[in-house]
């Protein structure tokens, strides 16, 4: 190959890799840049903040319902259809969601075009890391990997402070208008850079059963562990939504070791190191969110910091993913996925480890210090840790492990928030309890009592810090034939630029 034709790929490479995390980016500021809004729009409609959280709930339980359901269909028909596709339909979402409750001044038109938008960013969520798989040479997707990681960890670390800018100085629906013209560019930047593979499979014998029933599993799952706190765990309807979410996923199961043509092949479970693989990306997302959803209030509630320095002080975390984001690129060909992942759990185990140390009287670089270690070892994780899974399953599977991992991301963390949040009150109601702590207790012990609640969830964070140590340690690094029998690691005769 002539250096011009070097240059070429490289640059079409690049260009993908751009393509990518542009997606990657959109996700991530999604995720973080509607919250701050929120109680914005509960006044524009004059709701609660209880229904108004249907604009984050909706938007999830869509999202969990139907990225195994894309990344199957990404096998079928090819990753670039789909991804474009996904683009174009939450691009569309996005303007709807600014766009169409201003005209009908209807909160209903604002959940509705928040599901279209979490139908089209499920669809690029579940194949990213598939096309990251299937079309960047073997030696530069560590790299590739560690790039787009680091451009969603950014997405996360500047959403609250856009989303608070758009808001005050705009309005509400500029937080989904800013989604269009990057929207724009990446459509039309992924159209010219993606490979067009060539797919055989029809979707006439698309597992509609199994969609169903993981769809319905999971939203309801997600809907019980979300909203039970709120309702009450004995609550009707709280009991209806988990027995109908055990019946779904047990039947779902069933359903997939039947069927020819699985969304999900339960099978590739009887790997082992596959399982250990998935079990410690998604308890890295599980422990992780406990400590990012409390961590607010304990900046704010004990340490007694205001919102917006709160916010500027949790930044460190997403600066620190994004440093070693960018470390575990470079390393990951030259030390291995493994090694990357034991390291990584030894800092993220010693990160909530200096959580619970936090006190009334701890310093500000102390906390920030909790921080940095924290974000330092996540983001040296995520990167080796998804390519261990990717790696390890043949190239037919990789719409299917794609979608697979990006539910490990934001479903644990759901179900995280939850346990962290059910442990942190029940730990203040013990205590107290035990302590005689009671209306005209000194504010001073009500705050030990406080600072206790936060301890023991976070030292739930750091025991499962420890099982995704010991994971990491067990796990093994596996890279399936199919990509070692081409030099690049590509789909034969599929990158055209």
């Amino acid at each position: 190959m002539s250096s011009s034709e070097d240059n070429s790929s490289n640059s079409g490479f690049l260009l993908l890799i751009i393509a990518i995390s542009m997606a990657a980016f959109m996700s991530s500021l999604d995720g973080t840049i509607v919250n701050i809004a929120l109680p914005t729009i509960s006044e524009a409609f004059d709701i609660s903040s209880g229904t108004v959280s249907w604009v984050a709930t909706s938007y999830l339980l869509v999202m969990a319902g139907c990225v195994l359901i894309f990344g199957k269909i990404s096998d079928v028909i090819g990753f670039k259809r789909v991804f474009l596709s996904g683009f174009i339909i939450f691009t569309t979402g996005s303007f709807a969601c600014g766009f169409i409750p201003e005209i009908l001044n209807s909160f209903s038109s604002l959940v509705g075009s928040r599901v279209l938008q979490a139908v089209g960013g499920a669809m690029i969520t579940a194949i990213a890391p598939a096309m990251i798989t299937a079309f960047i040479p073997m030696d530069q997707k560590g790299k590739a990997m560690g790039i787009i990681m680091t451009v969603a960890a950014l997405g996360t670390a500047i959403g609250p402070t856009i989303g608070g800018l758009l808001t005050q100085y705009l309005s509400w629906h500029w937080i989904f208008y800013i989604n269009v013209p990057v929207g724009v560019v990446a459509l039309f930047l992924g159209a010219r850079v993606i490979p067009s593979t060539v797919k055989t499979g029809k979707l006439k014998g698309f597992d509609k059963g199994g969609a169903a029933f993981i769809f319905i599993g999971l939203a309801t799952l997600l809907f019980a562990v979300s909203e039970g706190q709120a309702l009450g765990w004995t609550s009707p309807v709280i009991l209806l939504s988990a027995v109908l979410a055990v019946f779904s996923l047990g039947y779902f199961v069933w359903h997939e070791l039947k069927t020819a043509e699985p969304l999900l092949d339960i099978r590739l479970f009887k790997n082992r190191n596959f399982i250990f693989t998935n079990m410690m990306m998604a308890l890295v997302f599980f422990s992780f969110a406990g400590i990012n959803y409390l961590l607010p209030f304990y900046l704010q509630y004990v340490q007694g910091f205001d919102t917006s320095t709160a916010g500027l002080i949790l930044t460190s975390l997403s600066f620190a993913m994004m440093v070693s984001g960018i470390i575990a690129g470079m390393l990951i060909n030259k030390t291995g996925c493994r090694v990357l992942c034991i390291a990584a759990g030894i800092i993220i185990s010693a990160g909530y480890f200096m959580t619970t140390l936090l006190r009334v009287d701890s310093t500000m670089s102390f906390v920030i210090m909790c921080l940095l270690v924290i974000g330092f070892g996540l983001g040296l994780i995520i990167t080796p840790a998804s390519n261990m899974i990717m790696n390890s399953v043949s190239r037919k599977y990789q719409g299917m492990v794609s979608s697979l991992t990006s539910l490990e991301r934001f479903a644990p963390m759901t179900i995280g928030i939850a346990i962290s949040n059910l442990i942190f009150v029940q730990g203040i109601l013990t205590i107290a309890s035990h302590r005689g702590i009671v209306q005209d207790t000194p504010a001073s012990m009500k705050l030990e009592v406080l600072t206790a609640g936060f301890d023991l969830a976070f030292f739930a964070s750091f025991i499962i810090g420890i099982i995704v140590l010991i994971l990491a340690v067990i796990s093994r690094q596996e890279i399936h034939p199919d990509y070692l029998s081409s030099k690049n690691g590509e789909d034969d005769s599929t990158f055209k630029i």
